[in-house]
């Protein structure tokens, strides 16, 4: 099955918790035991997993990457928002989740993030969702 889901963000940088999302999609594709996988379509966003319990994580995440990777004028592209490539780049365009009786397999304080890197924008995100013949 595959599927879209769109979210808009808020700020110039940030990690959505998207969990929620990904997970009523999954309900809805009727798979029991397979594979979710997600992949972001930009270049200034990605997807990643994280903690989703202490909300201090993510700013920690977003504070040590903007750290990582900070605004410069001795980058080349033109467009000014050559930090948000790099960090997408760093987290990633796409991540993949068992699903188990019809949930995502997540550990316990496991989380599915969109980071948004050159916000506010209107993001996509694809998924395919798998079942696993047993």
């Amino acid at each position: 099955m595959f599927t879209e889901i769109s979210i808009r963000t808020g700020v110039r940088t940030e990690l959505v918790d998207i969990t929620p999302q990904i997970q009523e999609a999954v309900s809805r594709s009727d798979v029991r035991d397979g594979l979710c996988h997600l992949f972001v379509p930009h270049t200034t966003a990605g997807i990643t997993m994280n903690e989703n319990w202490d909300p201090a994580v993510r700013q920690d995440v977003v504070a040590a990457l903007n750290a990582l990777v900070p605004a410069s004028p001795s980058y080349r592209h033109t467009e000014g928002n050559s930090p948000a490539h790099i960090k997408a780049t760093l987290t990633g365009f796409s991540v993949a989740c068992p699903v188990r009786g019809g949930k995502l397999a997540l550990g316990t304080w496991q989380g599915i993030y969109l980071a948004e890197w050159d916000g506010p924008r209107q993001r996509h995100i694809y998924l395919t969702i798998h079942e696993i013949a047993g």
